[in-house]
């Protein structure tokens, strides 16, 4: 079978929402031939379902016959920018394929050929993250800048948002996995994101083609990818009911080695941290941690490196002063605009070089 005619029957079935696990052990028991597996008749899948412990759902071959494979190739790849890699292949994420609900195929965005998947972290968290939170990620991930870390999350508010924008900040690769097609931006907010990635930064993952919109059960199918592909899961906040605890526990499904930043214990966001730690999940309050509990050798730069910072940046963060500042002098002593100083006050906070406290601002020591 030649590789496009391969290509047909893999977008294809991306078309087919069936559960993930239904899809892996079908493709598994057929010999993981994509087009055995696709073409597969009623009949072969009775014999079979119950050696497999699997429901076939009842419009499966409804849906099925309705889908024509030469249409779904075409328009699964006409975007350019899209591309296809599959179980197949060596540029599938190794780890993935040994999860048992692994996705037989993901579209992308990006340069696949320059993720390293030597090194990679998942970092799920809060979608209402505090200041706080945000900036202990933050001065964790720098600890491994410019090094062969990859740091995977799902490109939603914000702890993941912050995950791949330390990622970018610190010259580290990052995979952002969606839960919608690859030609919708969701949420809009993380527009810049999602460009930063595509243009070098990394690499965006989808299982599901162009035109999916981003439905609500598609966000706990995207966390098991995330996971997947990793070695760890590190949790920067997350509530006992929330989809950061559905990655947690996904990560000990899988037998990977799940990690916590603690946080301040009157925060309700820390609520499923604390529970995940008490039932003995690594604590992370710095990259020599993360190296000890993944048994990494990864080299880093020495813990004073220094801080890239743009023009303005650096103007606002010599105006601070070690003793506490207030905004307007700030602004008096820069010349800037207010909007200008806020934007910039908030960006320093989130590198981890000053501290917020009332309206007031100082450096960290």
């Amino acid at each position: 079978m030649s590789l496009k005619e391969n290509l047909k029957y893999y977008c294809a079935f991306s078309y087919l929402s069936i559960n993930p696990r239904i899809k892996a052990k079908l493709f598994e028991y057929f010999d993981y031939d994509i087009k055995k597996t696709y073409l597969a008749d009623k009949e072969e899948l009775k014999k079979i379902k119950e050696d497999l412990n699997i429901t076939i759902p009842k419009d499966y071959f409804l849906k099925k016959s309705k889908l024509d494979i030469d249409s779904c190739y075409k328009e699964a790849l006409c975007d350019k920018n899209v591309g296809i890699v599959t179980f197949e292949d060596e540029l599938y994420p190794p780890l993935l394929k040994q999860i048992p609900d692994f996705p037989l195929s993901l579209y992308y965005k990006g340069n696949l050929d320059n993720i390293n998947y030597k090194y990679p972290l998942s970092i799920v968290g809060s979608r209402e993250a505090s200041w706080e939170a945000k900036i202990t990620l933050n001065n964790i991930l720098s600890g491994f800048r410019e090094t062969d870390l990859c740091v995977v999350s799902g490109l939603a508010y914000g702890i993941d948002a912050q995950a791949h924008i330390s990622a970018i900040d610190n010259k580290i690769k990052t995979i952002g996995v969606i839960g919608s097609g690859l030609d919708i931006t969701y949420p809009m907010q993380n527009k810049h994101l999602y460009h930063k990635i595509e243009q070098g930064a990394g690499v965006i993952f989808s299982e599901y083609p162009l035109k999916t919109k981003p439905l609500p059960y598609h966000f706990p199918q995207r966390n098991r990818i995330v996971v997947g592909i990793s070695k760890g899961t590190l949790v920067a906040e997350a509530q006992m009911k929330s989809g950061a605890m559905i990655s947690a526990n996904l990560t000990l499904d899988y037998n990977r080695e799940l990690m916590c930043i603690p946080g301040n214990v009157s925060n309700p966001n820390t609520v499923g941290v604390y529970y995940l730690i008490k039932n003995g999940a690594g604590i992370v309050c710095n990259s020599g941690d993360l190296l000890n509990y993944l048994d990494w050798d990864i080299i880093r730069k020495e813990e004073t490196f220094k801080v890239p910072l743009t023009d303005l940046q650096k103007k606002v963060f010599e105006a601070v002063s070690i003793e506490p500042e207030l905004f307007d002098n700030i602004v008096s002593k820069t010349k800037e605009t207010i909007p200008d100083c806020m934007v910039t006050l908030t960006e320093l906070e989130l590198k981890g070089l000053i501290k917020q406290a009332d309206n007031r601002y100082y450096k960290i020591i």
